[in-house]
This record gives structure tokens, C-alpha cells and sequence, in this order.
């Protein structure tokens, strides 16, 4: 198979070393092989792979070093070798001039983080984590790192040795003596370095505080279950964040649930997820930053907005299909799976490009990696998205996610609410579209007129049924006939580049 361009064998059971023979595959672009047991050493033939584009070993029990010579691989853009025990410094992966994303999270990588890397640094410190020997250089203008150790340089271990020396010759080489030195110099470096962290820590929460008056009510842009959302306008264009705060008072169980979005959040990196900025802790309440998105949520756009704005047809399928990009993420790509339990317009936000982002999955379930569904009794759903499975067991699964989000799909083509007054007989939107569409009905007696405000209007006319044929389909009554995210994101990346052809 000399013309492989995409092998992805990730999620199995495979095991042994990564066998030699990968870099006979000369024209692959996408090699995934995460989520496995394999073992070893990583070649230093899949330097050999001068085509690759994306790399993803994630997730295996990996050793030894990354091999020297990436510079070859001038094609990779996308490397993810997290959750393995691999050693050595990140020199190599410096080399990588064209990458985009970078994941070495939770090995044995020791040493200074390359200048080259840095710019992953301040992008998502979560991608560094777990890697306890890793250090930044305190000259790097780098934002995240406070979250790691301070690189000591060679000049100042010099200068501290001088000092030491100059102490034994005046105090002998008692052996005793020069450890009770290192270990004071050790503590006080230590508790230097927890300071610094501390005081940066403290000045964004002022920061933070200052921009929202003490969280103040009137900067409140929403609420959930799990938390209210301020929006915090730091001075000096600092940027502008939206602040959830989570309330867990004295109780371990708080702070475990705290530390759990944290952690699943700190996870997960995907372009539709929205992406935790930092994390600032106290005594009895904890402040989340997330990047403000300046539209708000589909919720507000498609019911709260006045005038509502134009969404024309390729605006609806570009949305569609980033949140079905986001929740397939989270379904086949996390390790263990999420699932989110609670998908709704108000939990997918918009940026200024209408670029769709799901919030709160970081305070879902997380999945055992050997089952597809596990039982929660905290995560409850909103009336009118909730699988009707759901009123016979408290499972939460990847089959009530996709319902929710045919439901969404259905608000987003007519533009309704889950639960609208204008239905009769206490019906939710399901049932109504049910109720109404045969092959027969015209189309335009369901769908938001604002779909049609497109001049191919016969051709978007054949895709919008299309797409309410597949929102139809994950809403089924039985959840073993709903698709799953990967086929729901594969026809709509069909339905959307059908439409980008047809546009230009």
C-alpha cells in the first residue's frame, strides 16, 4: 500500500513496538496510532515520513527519547505524544518550524522549554503539563509560565558555587555542613519560586476582580446549574475573559468537582471546545476564565437577538457542522470519552466569525474507556433536549448527546425553541416537525425563511431536507437508531462542501 496517505489504527488493544516498516509508507499525511498499549522506543525512521502531516502516539506507554533529526519532517503541523513515559529535552521538537498544535503533556520531559515552543506555551499550558521537570527560562515572554519551574542559568550556579566555595574555605569541608547548605538553599529557592506563583496568581484574581466590581451582578452574561458567567474587561487591553464562578463553600465534594472540570478541561483541546485560559482558586469558591466569545450563545442569536440577524444557509451549515466537530471530539477523541449531558444552544458560543465553541463539557461525565454510557445522578439535562430514554434509567450516553444535538439542529433550520409556545397541544419541537413533515409538505412551512436568503434557492432547498432528514434521524425514539457523531460529521462535511462548490 505504497500510496497509504491516512492510517489510523487509534482506540484498540494493539501492542508491541512501533514496528520499523511505518516509514516505508512514503505518502502518508495522517498517522494516528494513540490510545493503544504500545511499548518502545519511538523509531527514528518515522523521521523518514517526509510527508506526514499529523502524528499522534498519544496515549501508549512510549520510552526513551524523541528521535534527533524532525527537522526533516518539514510537513508536520500536528504532533500529540502526550500520556506516555518518554524522556530527554524537547531540543527535536524544536526543529519542527511548521507545527500548529503540540501535545507532549504527561511524560518525563526534562529541562528548559525551547524558545521555538513557547508560542504553544501561551496558547494552552495544558499541552506542557505532567512533565514535573520541565522549566521556562525567566527571560521568555511567556504568560503561562507561572505554572512551571524557573530554568536556573549556568551563571548563576556559578555564581552560587563561588559562594559555597568561599564557605568551606573558611569554614572546612565538612561534608555535613555543605548539605545543610544545599538543603537551606534548596528550601529557600523553593519557597521563593511558591511565592512568585502565588503572587502572579493574586494579581490576575485583583485584576479580575477589579474588571467585574467584585462580580458584580451587572456584569453577569449567564447562568447554569454549575455556575454564574461574568464578563471581565482587564485594563490596559489585557483581554476580555468570560469568568465562571463555581461556588463549593467548605465541602471536599465542591472541591472535587472543581478539580474535576479542571482537570477534564486541562484535557481537551479542540477548535469548537471552548478553551479555558486559567485558573484561579480560593478558599470557598473558584474562578474559571474561558475566552469571551463576542457573540454570545446560539441560543441569543437564534431567539434573544432583536432585530434577529441574518443567518443565511452556509452561516446554519458552518455552525452544524463545528458542533458536531466539537461533540464527535469529545465522543471518539478524549481518553476516556466525554460525554457531555447537557448540549443546547446556550451551551454552544459564538465567536466574532460565527465559529460555533461547546461550553461545559468539562463538567460532564467522563466515561470509562470500556464502556459507552455511565451512570451519573448530577448531571440532569434541560427539559426539551433530554433523550426520552432518559425517563426510564439516569444513563447518560453518546446516543443522549446526539438526540440533543438533532434537537439543536432542529432549532437551528427553524429557528423555534425546544419547547416553543406557538406549538399546540404542549408539544416540543420534535413532535411538531414530526407532526407536519411528509415528502409532501412544503419545506418552507417548517424552515426559518431567513434559510432561503441565498440565490441557489431550489439547491439549498434539496440540502436543507437533507439535514432535517439527518436531525430527524438523531432524534429517534430508540437510541440504537441515532448516528453517531463521526456519521453525522461526515454528511454534513458533504452537505457543506456541496454548498462551497456550488457558491463559488
Amino acid at each position: 500500500m505504497s500510496g497509504l496517505m491516512r492510517l489510523d489504527l487509534s482506540d484498540n488493544h494493539f501492542s508491541g513496538s512501533i514496528p520499523v516498516i511505518i516509514s516505508e509508507f512514503k505518502a502518508l499525511i495522517d498517522l494516528r496510532l494513540g490510545g493503544n498499549s504500545l511499548g518502545g522506543r519511538i523509531p527514528s525512521a518515522i523521521i523518514d515520513l517526509g510527508m506526514l502531516c499529523t502524528l499522534n502516539i498519544s496515549s501508549n506507554g512510549l520510552t526513551g527519547e524523541i528521535p534527533s533529526g524532525l527537522s526533516k519532517m518539514v510537513m508536520l503541523q500536528q504532533l500529540d505524544v502526550s500520556h506516555n513515559h518518554l524522556t530527554g529535552t524537547l531540543a527535536s521538537v524544536a526543529e519542527l518550524r511548521g507545527l500548529t498544535d503540540l501535545n507532549i503533556s504527561y511524560n518525563l520531559f526534562t529541562g528548559p522549554i525551547p524558545a521555538a515552543l513557547v508560542k504553544f506555551l501561551n496558547v494552552s499550558f495544558y499541552s506542557f503539563l505532567g512533565n514535573p521537570s520541565l522549566c521556562v527560562d525567566c527571560g521568555l515572554n511567556c504568560d503561562a509560565g507561572r505554572n512551571f519551574s524557573r530554568c536556573v542559568h549556568s551563571s548563576d550556579d556559578h555564581k552560587g558555587l563561588t559562594k559555597f566555595q568561599t564557605a568551606m574555605v573558611v569554614l572546612g569541608t565538612s561534608v555535613p555542613f555543605f548539605a545543610v547548605v544545599v538543603g537551606v538553599g534548596v528550601m529557600l529557592q523553593c519557597r521563593q519560586r511558591k511565592k512568585l506563583d502565588i503572587e502572579d496568581g493574586a494579581n490576575l484574581f485583583d485584576r479580575v476582580m477589579e474588571a467585574t466590581e467584585d462580580l458584580n451582578d451587572k456584569y453577569i452574561i449567564g447562568k447554569g446549574a454549575h455556575g454564574t458567567v461574568y464578563k471581565a474587561s482587564l485594563r490596559n487591553n489585557e483581554g476580555v475573559y468570560a469568568v465562571k464562578k463555581l461556588t463549593f463553600g467548605d465541602s471536599k465534594q465542591g472541591r472535587t468537582s472543581i478539580v474535576r472540570e479542571i482537570e477534564t478541561v486541562g484535557k481537551v483541546r479542540h477548535r469548537n471546545l471552548v478553551k479555558l485560559e486559567d485558573i484561579l482558586i480560593k478558599k470557598n469558591y473558584g474562578l474559571i476564565l474561558y475566552r469571551y466569545m463576542q457573540n454570545g450563545s446560539l441560543h441569543d442569536i437564534l431567539h434573544e437577538a432583536y432585530p434577529p440577524p441574518l443567518l443565511d444557509w452556509s452561516m446554519r451549515c458552518n455552525i452544524a457542522l463545528g458542533t458536531a466537530h466539537g461533540l464527535a471530539y469529545l465522543h471518539f477523541d478524549c481518553d476516556p470519552a466525554i460525554v457531555h449531558g447537557d448540549i443546547k444552544p446556550m451551551n454552544i458560543l459564538l465567536d466574532a466569525d460565527l465559529e460555533p465553541h461547546i461550553s461545559d463539557f468539562g463538567i460532564a461525565t467522563l466515561l470509562d474507556q470500556s464502556s459507552s454510557a455511565l451512570i451519573s445522578s448530577t448531571l440532569r439535562g434541560t427539559i426539551g433536549y433530554i433523550a426520552p430514554e432518559y425517563a426510564f434509567t439516569s444513563t447518560k450516553s453518546k446516543e443522549s448527546d446526539v438526540y440533543s444535538y438533532g434537537v439543536v439542529l432542529l432549532e437551528l433550520l427553524t429557528r423555534k425553541k425546544a419547547v416553543d409556545p406557538s406549538f399546540a397541544d404542549r408539544l416540543h419541537i420534535v413532535r411538531w416537525v414530526r407532526s407536519i413533515w411528509n415528502e409532501k409538505v412544503e419545506i418552507g412551512l417548517i424552515m426559518d425563511e431567513g434559510v432561503y436568503n441565498n440565490r441557489y434557492d431550489s439547491f439549498v432547498r434539496e440540502q436543507v431536507i437533507e439535514v432535517l432528514q439527518l436531525a430527524l434521524r438523531c432524534t429517534d425514539s430508540e437510541a440504537s437508531k441515532r448516528p453517531s457523531m463521526r456519521v453525522v460529521v461526515k454528511e454534513l462535511e458533504h452537505v457543506y462542501e456541496a454548498l462551497r462548490m456550488k457558491l463559488n
